[in-house]
């Protein structure tokens, strides 16, 4: 089941990154944002339309990402300690290997995202919607030991969409 999220997940990138709006009066696709390898701290994101952008090995100390849309960017080994991600959609997003430490994901949207060997020490997911998260069993079990909420634009407990019992 894991493997046919996994092939899901790719798919649903693939067709993100290549289906980007062209440019006006261009027949040319605007490439994906990358701001992988950069120092990042207290950036301001909130609010921006950053799907499929590339923040991997970047720095996000304190930065806010707050209701930005990030559906299928690519987070992998970057640092978000403290960072701002409440309401924030990661829809099919890549954040794996992402230390997470004192982070609000609070009312985001983590549905179908890859969250492998990400570290979640001190977060708020009040809220959060995890709903077909890729995660390891450690991470499960450490944020289900935290999670209640409803996510206000889906609709779903936190709970439930991490599966805990």
């Amino acid at each position: 089941m894991k493997f046919r999220q996994l092939a899901a997940f790719l798919l649903t990138l693939t067709i993100l990154i290549f289906s980007q709006p062209a440019r006006a009066q261009s027949k040319y696709y605007a490439p994906p944002l990358s701001f992988s390898n950069a120092e990042l701290t207290r950036r301001d994101f909130s609010g921006q339309m950053l799907r499929a952008a590339e923040f991997s090995n970047a720095n996000m100390d304190l930065a806010n990402f707050a209701n930005a849309d990030l559906r299928g960017a690519i987070m992998s080994a970057s640092v978000m300690t403290q960072a701002n991600l409440h309401g924030a959609n990661l829809t099919n997003a890549m954040v794996d290997q992402v230390k997470f430490t004192g982070a609000d994901l609070s009312d985001a949207i983590l549905a179908e995202t890859i969250l492998l060997r990400s570290t979640f020490k001190g977060v708020n997911i009040t809220g959060a919607d995890f709903t077909d998260a890729i995660m390891d069993g450690a991470q499960l079990k450490e944020l289900c030991q935290k999670a209640s909420g409803i996510n206000s634009q889906t609709g779903v407990a936190t709970r439930d969409s991490l599966g805990c019992r």
